[in-house]
C-alpha cells in the first residue's frame, strides 16, 4: 500500500517526494527503484527509522501504510514533530490509540485524512445525498457485509529473521514474538497482535457510508460471535456482529444478508427505510420505493461537493489548514465500533456500551481491551 501512496502523490504536481522509510531493505530498494521510474531526477533519501523522517524540518508531511498496529503511535509523534498524516486503514489498533490521536492531532493543530479513498468517489457522495434527503425515509436496519476467507496459513515456520529485515522495530509496541514469515508483511492482518483480519482490512471501507449518511448515535450493546483462524492464525476466520445504536440496528456478516441484490456483491451495505431500501458497494446503488428499483433519483438534488481525489483533498487541506473528508474526528467514530466488535468476538459475549464514557458498562474484563500496554522499548509517545 505504501507503493500505492508514492504512485498516488508522485502524480500530483504540486507534491515533492524526498524521503522513503521501510524496515525492510528489499522493500525500501524496490520502492526507490519504483519511484525513479515515475521521478527520474528523484533524489528522496532512505530511511529504516521513521523517527527519522520525522526529524527533517523542511518535510511538511507523511504518509503511513505500515501494519496498524504501527499506526497510532507513528501519527502521534508526527503531529509532535509538525507534520500533517495521510494514514492508512484502520485509523488505529484499538480504541485508546484513536482517542490519544485525536487529542495530539487537536495539540498540535496538525491535518490528517484516512486512506479511505473510495470516500472520494461520486457514488458514495451520491448514497449520501439520497439518504440523507429522506427518500427511503427514516432507516431503522442496516446491514454490511464482506465475502471472502483468510489463507490457512498453516503451522509456524520459527526461524532467524532475514538479515535485510529489522524484525524487533517491525513488532514494535506488539507483544514480542518469534519471527515467522507468517506473521510478517501482507499475512500480519490475520494475528491479532497486529490486526482483526478480513473484517477490520474492509470494515473502514464499508462502514464509511454508514457513518457518513446516517452517523449512527449512542450505541448501546455489541455482540459478536465467529470462526477462529485456520492454522497459526488467530483473528477471526468469519464474523457476525449485530450492534444496537439509538434507533438504528447494524449487522456486519462474513456472508451476503437474504436481501435482494445482495447475493451478486462480494462487499455491500443495505439500509432498510420506513420508505424503501438502498443497496450499495463501492461504485453502483439500487433504490427500491414501493416494489420499483432504479439506480437514481432525480428529483432529488446534488447538494454535496465532490471531491479532487482523496490524496488532492489531503493536499489541499494542508495548504488551507482544514480538515479533510475523512478527518481524524470522523475516522475514530467510525472505527470505534469495528474494535468493540473484536472485543465481543474475544470474549465470546454480548457488552453493553457507554457511549458517553468510551467505555463497557460494568465490565473490567472488556474494558482492558480499550488498550495495551506497549512494549517499552517501542513506547515511544
Amino acid at each position: 500500500m505504501g507503493n500505492n501512496h508514492m504512485k498516488w502523490f508522485a502524480a500530483l504536481p504540486d507534491v515533492e517526494i524526498v524521503a522513503l522509510c521501510d524496515v525492510d531493505d528489499n522493500h525500501l530498494n524496490s520502492t526507490q527503484a519504483k519511484l525513479k521510474e515515475l521521478q527520474p531526477g528523484s533524489n528522496a533519501a532512505l530511511y529504516k527509522d521513521f523517527r527519522r523522517v520525522l526529524d527533517r524540518k523542511d518535510i511538511d508531511a507523511i504518509t503511513c501504510a505500515t501494519p496498524d498496529h504501527w499506526h497510532a503511535q507513528i501519527a502521534i509523534m508526527a503531529f509532535q514533530a509538525g507534520k500533517d498524516v495521510y494514514g492508512e486503514k484502520p485509523l488505529s489498533f484499538d480504541v485508546r490509540e484513536g482517542q490519544q490521536m485525536l487529542k495530539a492531532l487537536n495539540r498540535h493543530k496538525r491535518v490528517f485524512q484516512l486512506g479511505t479513498q473510495i470516500h472520494a468517489g461520486d457514488n458514495y457522495h451520491r448514497v449520501v445525498e439520497l439518504i440523507r434527503s429522506g427518500a427511503i425515509g427514516n432507516v431503522h436496519t442496516v446491514r454490511l457485509w464482506k465475502t471472502g476467507l483468510p489463507p490457512d496459513l498453516g503451522p509456524a515456520q520459527y526461524q532467524t529473521p532475514p538479515p535485510t529485515l529489522d524484525w524487533d522495530m517491525w513488532q514494535g509496541p506488539a507483544p514480542q514474538s518469534l519471527y515467522t514469515p507468517q506473521r510478517c508483511h501482507f499475512s500480519y492482518r490475520y494475528f491479532l497482535d497486529y490486526s482483526g483480519g478480513v473484517f477490520q482490512d474492509f470494515w473502514s471501507h464499508i462502514a464509511d457510508i454508514v457513518w457518513w449518511s446516517v452517523e449512527p448515535k449512542n450505541l448501546k450493546s455489541v455482540s459478536a460471535r465467529g470462526e477462529a483462524g485456520d492454522g497459526i492464525a488467530d483473528a477471526p476466520r468469519r464474523i457476525d456482529i449485530h450492534y444496537e445504536f439509538e434507533n438504528l440496528k447494524l449487522y456486519w456478516t462474513s456472508e451476503p444478508p437474504n436481501v435482494l441484490g445482495a447475493a451478486k456483491r462480494g462487499i455491500g451495505a443495505f439500509f432498510e427505510g420506513d420508505k424503501g431500501t438502498l443497496l450499495c458497494d463501492y461504485g453502483s446503488r439500487e433504490i427500491t420505493i414501493n416494489g420499483e428499483t432504479v439506480s437514481d433519483l432525480a428529483e432529488v438534488p446534488k447538494t454535496l461537493p465532490r471531491s479532487p481525489g482523496h490524496q488532492q483533498n489531503f493536499v489541499d487541506a494542508v495548504k488551507s489548514r482544514t480538515q479533510p473528508e475523512s478527518n481524524l474526528e470522523y475516522a475514530r467514530l467510525m472505527t470505534m465500533p469495528m474494535h468493540l466488535g473484536l472485543i465481543s468476538y474475544r470474549l465470546g459475549r454480548k457488552l453493553a456500551w457507554n457511549s458517553k464514557k468510551e467505555k463497557f458498562r460494568k465490565d473490567r474484563e472488556a474494558n482492558e481491551y480499550l488498550g495495551r500496554e506497549y512494549r517499552p522499548k517501542w513506547d515511544l509517545v
